[in-house]
């Protein structure tokens, strides 16, 4: 989703040559992914999601939001172009030989951009776009982008899902993310960290042509078991990504360290408290 929040998931602003992207992968998938799964359920729940529904999820990454959408009994087809490690881990996951009989799902995931996963069949009932948008310089407009190619997949009045970082007060995480900001290249804003703004959903529905027809804030904490933990997950987003090209890797994991000790909890375990926003839309 060009900067992305991980561009990961949370992946890829264009990861640097000093990245080790198949571990970056299994950070994301390991660590980090699971801290939006609120999010997914939240809008599941909403949505009435089941085995009436055809899904498309833009910038899939490593397929945990479809795998849950596939739980309920969705036909699920992921697309991402940022990541290959992501997309091999999503197939991993979701391709029927990965599945018992019992949990047997329609699912397809497609490298590339949205047309490429046009369905043939019918058209997509949900499009969802769970990268949380609204900390990255430039991620609404790459939104939008996506949008404007996925949009026409979809039937009429399908919904569409778009979810971005809550008011920055009200996410912990944004002291620890401000680390960016200071060692990113000022010259250089694609792809830097930049705080939530009140209307990013909704302006980016907007200028996609999609008609709002809901929000909701969910509270989705970020746990992990330490420090290094919390440092592999939250690199594994790529929101540090422009920091890391500005000045090198050893410097951003001790900063992000030292950022991220006041969140230290006794036992030792990591734990910012934060708000993400979704908001559902309708395609005319």
């Amino acid at each position: 989703m060009t900067p992305t929040l991980v561009r990961q998931h949370l992946p890829h602003a264009g990861a640097t040559p000093r990245v080790d992207l198949r571990a970056r992968a299994r950070d994301w998938s390991e660590i980090q992914e699971r801290m939006l799964v609120p999010l997914y359920e939240a809008v599941y729940e909403r949505l009435d999601v089941d085995g009436g529904t055809r899904m498309l999820g833009l910038g899939c990454g490593s397929g945990l939001a479809l795998l849950m959408a596939a739980s309920r009994g969705a036909s699920v087809t992921g697309v991402d172009s940022g990541s290959p490690e992501r997309l091999g881990l999503a197939r991993q996951r979701l391709l029927p030989e990965a599945w018992d009989t019992r949990a047997r799902a329609d699912a397809r995931v497609v490298e590339g951009a949205p047309r490429e996963a046009r369905d043939p069949a019918a058209g997509f009932t949900l499009v969802t776009a769970f990268e949380p948008i609204g900390c990255l310089a430039g991620d609404a407009e790459g939104l939008g982008e996506l949008l404007a190619e996925a949009t026409p997949l979809a039937e009429r009045g399908a919904a569409v899902v778009l979810a971005g970082w809550g008011p920055p007060e009200r996410c912990a995480t944004t002291s620890v993310l401000r680390v960016a900001t200071k060692l990113a290249d000022p010259l250089r804003s694609a792809g830097s960290w930049r705080p939530a703004l009140r209307d990013d959903l909704e302006e980016v529905a907007q200028r996609a042509g999609l008609r709002p027809d809901g929000s909701g804030r969910v509270a989705c904490p970020f746990g992990y078991a330490g420090i290094d933990s919390a440092v592999r997950g939250l690199l594994s987003t790529g929101l540090f990504d422009a920091a890391i090209a500005a000045t090198d890797p050893e410097q951003v994991d001790k900063e992000l360290a030292e950022a991220l000790h006041p969140h230290r909890r006794q036992d030792g375990t990591v734990w910012m408290p934060n708000v993400f926003r979704y908001l559902i839309a309708r395609t005319p």
